[in-house]
């Protein structure tokens, strides 16, 4: 069991919040191209209302904890700890209420790399406690566009949790998927879910276009997200994202081992 005292030094120590690793400048970037509605970062959101800059910066100090100066345009910026266990608090409340109600998730991370374990042992613990995970759509091609061109990618699962992989990428347990903010991964495992009849997620867990594209098309969703990731406070702030978890989703693996314990127990799932 992590008290809520030593999750909190743990997210301090480990940079989860408190001075983070995204610096000021990614952040600001993100809330602009937010506020003109460019699809690398609303994620499969469709704001109902138009959000300035300035709004959005707003929100984020609302919701996050980072810095509302405008003047403040380099160098560090910071998540307020007490946001963090608030949100991981309100996380863990939907975990146990689809818990007792046996319902049925889809888990997906854009973030395999750094995510994969935590997303992981949350869906062995809904399994063990009667929930239906899904694992539909496993080696549908979805087209994802980048930089660098379209990357025709192929849906794939590991322990329970999709992710895309890019032609010729390992698989099995070992290997992880590609890194990718996109919607149309939950959006292909959606179609594919309504094609079979079979029964659409009551729950969506992830991050980036797992959430933002899931809660967009009336699924609830929730996920933790960083400071250049406004989408899901966004989404949250306008009621289509249920929780969005204020944290740094790029740190070493390993670091999230005390999130996924304090979640677990929480929600009456520890086993």
């Amino acid at each position: 069991m992590v008290s809520i005292d030593a999750l909190r030094a743990h997210l301090l120590a480990a940079r989860l919040a408190g001075p983070v690793r995204t610096p000021r400048e990614a952040g600001l970037r993100s809330y602009r191209l937010f506020a003109a509605r460019d699809p690398r970062v609303t994620l499969g959101i469709t704001p109902a209302r138009e959000w300035s800059e300035r709004d959005i910066m707003a929100l984020m100090a609302a919701k996050c904890g980072v810095s509302a100066d405008p003047g403040h345009v380099q160098g560090v910026d910071a998540i307020d700890p007490e946001r963090t266990v608030r949100a991981l608090d309100a996380f863990a409340g939907r975990l146990r209420q689809v818990a007792r109600s046996r319902g049925a998730v889809q888990l997906g991370t854009g973030h395999p790399h750094r995510l994969l374990g935590f997303y992981a042992a949350l869906a062995e613990a809904l399994s063990a406690a009667g929930c239906r995970v899904l694992t539909p759509a496993r080696g549908r091609r979805v087209d994802i566009a980048s930089r660098f061109g379209v990357r025709a990618c192929g849906l794939d699962y590991v322990q329970g949790v999709a992710l895309v992989r890019e032609p010729g990428a390992r698989g099995g347990v070992g290997g992880t998927g590609a890194h990718t903010h996109s919607p149309l991964p939950v959006r292909a495992v959606l179609e594919s879910l309504a094609e079979s009849g079979g029964p659409l997620p009551d729950l969506v867990i992830g991050d980036h276009g797992w959430v933002c594209g899931a809660g967009q098309l009336g699924i609830e969703a929730i996920g933790p997200a960083d400071i250049d990731d406004p989408a899901l406070f966004v989404g949250e702030a306008e009621g289509s994202v249920s929780v969005a978890v204020p944290l740094d989703d790029g740190a070493r693996s390993s670091y999230y081992r005390p999130l996924t314990r304090y979640v677990l127990n929480r929600a009456c799932l520890s086993q």
